[in-house]
């Protein structure tokens, strides 16, 4: 796990309680508690007068790490709490990410030892008040409209640090010709040393990029930004980026910078509340078939075409103006209809409805053309809404469906045409049919899959599902307006999205039987600015091309595309700004008198390593969320929810369908940690000794009573199997037939009684056949080699020790196991990815993976084969010491006569 990897790189001081020369009488060091980073004779009195009255644990350090490869944003977050005080007292780690992001870990330090979170699926309940869970001991993400605030209280003792990790990711979209990345600095207090470090790699070109003031705004959120439209005009001044920003901006790689002292952040604001820090940028992208990035058998396809005609759209706006839009909200909306008629197009048509109690017309039984008449007339229409009465939204979609199904039967439709309503409202329905379901029907009816239902929320009184249902179902989009929002802008912007569509019905097809579990490849239109995505596996690693075949229409015409893709070269390329990444990130810039920020890159670069397949994970989850949403019947959710949960589980994200559950500290009265549980065997229970690994916990991590450090109770998928707590077994059975250490080969005769020994002096990377046998059992090993310096006085020039074993079976199921110290890919219909901390069984009848956590992986292939590979990890690794693996055979009869391979 990442944030696993986060806690080597920290500072031994940041995790165990505070020297008491640190509390010393001296008032000249009544400051270094906190740790600045600037002189305290620098510090202003009344800056000085807050810290030193603050009565709430001071975080001393907050540092926020981002990498962003080719749009997958991976950010790691650091905040270190101290209290002051001699009492316990309550922290609060908060921290705002972006709506579409998924939390993917949550790790406390407090009083030298180890929470680590863990993902559960949701338990199935009865719904609670506003669908809101009420167990804050879960780590869940509260949604609000534009953010989700992750919080997590804990008691810190006294005289001592809390040390909060968390990490989360997300997916940019591109919106109005650019990605934009908002990173939320609200700590809520002045931080003693804070830093924002972002860096962008990406295997196009970067252009356009922009750093924005800080924005606390809500108004401004999203793509809310009016001067950003393809037809609004340039923004005239060049936004200053925030005080104390460094921005590096190379070819394919750029870095930003943030890290304002304690007197700079009060300059900004004294209450912690800095507000969102904003990166917009894009990339140079060329005519074609799009850029597809190619990793670990895995593929992402961003498609973005430029430079096309625009079709001709038929949009009918469908508007609120019941009694609760009195006021600012219908003065807002009113303002930016008025700007959207500008900026419709010769050869759109259009039309207006208002709805309350009563449905209102512009034109009836008709879509108009635009013209200066027309658009005239529609602005007096707008001009003289008026706000009364109730909520009729289905008889108003009715209405709208009409219309538009009505235009696009007659003889005056376009053939290529975009057709679309775009829905506003600020309330729930409360005349006519009040159902939800019985809208969503009525809705799906109405439409006939013929156009696309855009719907926008206004405020905090909607039906927000009700809306995201009636545009999932309907090829659409909705978005969110929160109640102090500055409607006209995001209204405008939402326009300015969609306003201009480039393609319709666009289809992406690769080499049939070339790729798997392809996400979303059926595009219903393609709006300028925007970006499709499309991620997959790839059948067979080994092919040397893809082809890929792009079809759509165009106003008049059809288009296709199509290419041959040179996968080789693209792993190569894709390869390539991956190191490019994990290079810049750990090169990183250090926080003065800290190795975190250098830590957290280090960290994030190694599981960018990975990002084309979380790319794949994290669109998949997203589709399984909508593709349950548009379920019609109980069993086609069951299984989108199913499916969906298995994929959170497999990456570690905080979903809609998981929770986020640790364990928390217990403080004493005094204010001091309770002793941490020890465990000793039951009576007269063996214990093998051949198995114990150096420093048995790992990072300093407490063991629970049950002896693991975590406990995994989930049904990880129905297509696998099932992952179910099985006590850990204390003592296992192996031969002598083995591969361990340097690495050491033991190979048993049982007929002669003898036994050989021999080493190999393999390189780092060298991969070695231990068994090979798929020609009968279908059981092929493989290990691959890592290298250490060898110890003072050896006459070796290096070790080298197994970093990985696969394990692939070929039938009765065809599966792929993949073993390293830290974790375990079994990759059979579907793909699952266990931690090597916990004890859990995978078995789906013929194959079964049986962890025990921090000691043993035992496969056993058809009941007749058993491979046990030990984990070895060190606690605090000499040079010449590297987390490794050892491979045991510990039942071969289902092996043939004929199997071959070192151990074979």
């Amino acid at each position: 796990m990442l944030l696993l990897t986060l806690l080597i790189c920290f500072s031994p001081s940041v995790l165990g309680q505070l020297e008491e020369s640190q509390f010393g009488d001296d008032i000249n060091s009544e400051l270094a508690d906190f740790d600045l980073d600037i002189a305290p004779r620098r510090v202003p009195r009344q800056v000085k007068t807050m810290l030193t009255k603050e009565t709430k644990p001071h975080i001393q350090e907050l540092s926020i790490k981002t990498t962003i490869i080719s749009r997958y944003a991976f950010t790691a977050v650091y905040c270190a709490m101290l209290n002051r005080h001699s009492a316990a007292t309550e922290g609060v780690f908060q921290f705002q990410i972006p709506a579409d992001a998924y939390v993917s870990n949550f790790t406390m330090i407090i009083g030298g030892r180890v929470y680590q979170s863990e993902v559960r699926p949701k338990e199935k309940r009865v719904k609670q008040e506003n669908g809101k869970p009420k167990n804050k001991e879960k780590g869940d993400a509260s949604p609000e409209p534009d953010l989700e605030v992750f919080r997590m209280a804990a008691n810190i003792p006294g005289r001592n640090r809390a040390v909060f990790l968390l990490t989360y990711e997300e997916l940019l979209q591109r919106r109005l010709g650019r990605y934009e990345h908002v990173t939320s600095l609200r700590p809520l207090q002045l931080v003693s040393r804070l830093s924002l470090d972002v860096t962008i790699v990406d295997h196009s070109p970067i252009t356009d990029l922009q750093v924005l003031p800080l924005r606390n705004s809500r108004s401004n959120n999203g793509a809310s930004n009016t001067a950003t439209g393809p037809n609004a005009p340039k923004i005239p001044a060049k936004p200053e980026p925030p005080i104390s920003t460094v921005i590096k901006n190379e070819k394919n790689i750029c870095k930003i910078t943030f890290s304002p002292n304690i007197v700079q952040q009060a300059k900004i604001t004294t209450n912690g509340l800095l507000g969102d820090f904003v990166i917009r940028y894009d990339v140079q992208r060329d005519m074609g078939i799009g850029d597809l990035q190619v990793l670990n058998g895995h593929f992402v396809h961003y498609f973005a075409p430029k430079d096309l005609p625009v079709v001709p759209k038929n949009v009918v706006f469908v508007i609120d103006t019941s009694a609760s839009m009195l006021g600012t909200k219908i003065r807002q909306t009113k303002d930016a209809l008025f700007t959207i008629l500008r900026d419709l197009r010769l050869g759109d048509r259009f039309n207006f409805i208002s709805f309350s109690n009563r449905i209102k017309v512009w034109q009836p039984n008709r879509l108009v053309p635009v013209t200066p008449l027309n658009v005239r007339d529609a602005k007096k229409f707008i001009y003289m809404l008026a706000t009364t009465g109730g909520t009729n939204i289905d008889g108003a979609i009715q209405t709208g469906s009409s219309l538009l199904r009505d235009y696009l039967s007659s003889a005056d439709a376009s053939p290529n045409s975009v057709s679309l309503i775009i829905f506003l409202t600020d309330g729930r329905p409360t005349v006519g049919e009040i159902q939800s379901t019985a809208i969503l029907g009525n809705t799906r009816s109405a439409v006939q899959e013929k156009f696309c239902i855009f719907t926008i929320g206004i405020g905090n009184d909607v039906d927000y599902r009700l809306l995201e249902r009636m545009a999932l179902e309907n090829c659409g989009m909705m978005r969110r307006i929160h109640e102090e929002a500055d409607a006209s802008a995001m209204l405008k912007g939402f326009y300015d999205e969609i306003g201009t569509p480039l393609l319709s019905d666009i289809r992406i097809n690769y080499t049939e039987d070339a790729v798997q579990y392809v996400t979303q490849h059926l595009f219903t239109n393609y709006f300028n600015g925007s970006e499709i995505i499309i991620a997959g596996k790839l059948t067979n690693q080994s092919a040397e091309s893809l082809h890929i075949q792009v079809t759509a229409s165009n106003s008049d015409k059809s288009i296709i595309l199509e290419t041959d893709v040179p996968l080789r070269h693209q792993q190569i390329e894709t390869e390539k700004h991956v190191k490019a990444a994990t290079a810049a990130m750990a090169a990183g810039a250090k926080a003065p008198g800290s190795g975190v920020t250098q830590g957290l890159g280090v960290a994030l670069g190694s599981i960018a390593e990975d990002f084309v397949e979380r790319v794949w994970g994290f669109l998949s989850v997203k589709e399984g969320l909508r593709s349950r949403l548009r379920s019609q019947t109980s069993k086609e959710r069951e299984d989108h929810i199913q499916h969906a949960t298995n994929l959170s589980l497999t990456y570690h994200f905080l979903t809609p369908l998981t929770n986020l559950v640790l364990e928390k500290p217990e403080v004493l009265a005094d204010g001091t940690m309770a002793p941490a549980p020890t465990i000793t065997p039951a009576a007269g229970e063996a214990v093998s000794t051949a198995n114990d690994l150096p420093g048995d916990i790992e990072d300093g991590k407490p063991q629970k009573p049950d002896g693991t450090p975590g406990s995994q109770t989930s049904s990880l998928g129905n297509k696998i199997g099932k992952a179910e707590r099985r006590p850990a077994k204390k003592s296992i059975t192996i031969s002598k037939t083995s591969a361990d250490g340097d690495p050491h080969f033991v190979v048993e005769f049982p007929l002669s009684k003898l036994t050989v020994c021999f080493n190999i002096n393999g390189e780092p990377g060298h991969i070695l056949r231990l068994v090979s046998d798929h020609k009968y059992s279908g059981v092929t090993v493989n290990g691959k080699l890592i290298g250490a310096p060898a110890p003072l006085g050896s006459h070796k020039q290096q070790r080298t020790y197994f970093s990985t074993i696969t394990i692939v079976v070929d039938h009765p199921k065809r599966a792929y196991i993949e073993v390293t110290p830290k974790k375990v890919i079994l990759d059979g219909r579907d793909r699952m990815v266990l931690p090597c901390h916990s004890t859990v069984t995978v078995d789906s009848g013929a194959l079964s993976v049986s962890i025990v956590g921090k000691s043993n992986v035992t496969v056993t292939v058809g009941g007749n084969i058993i491979f046990v590979i030990l984990l070895h990890q060190y606690k605090n690794p000499a040079p010449y010491q590297r987390d490794h693996l050892g491979f045991y055979i510990g039942h071969s009869k289902g092996l043939s006569h004929n199997c071959h391979g070192l151990l074979g």
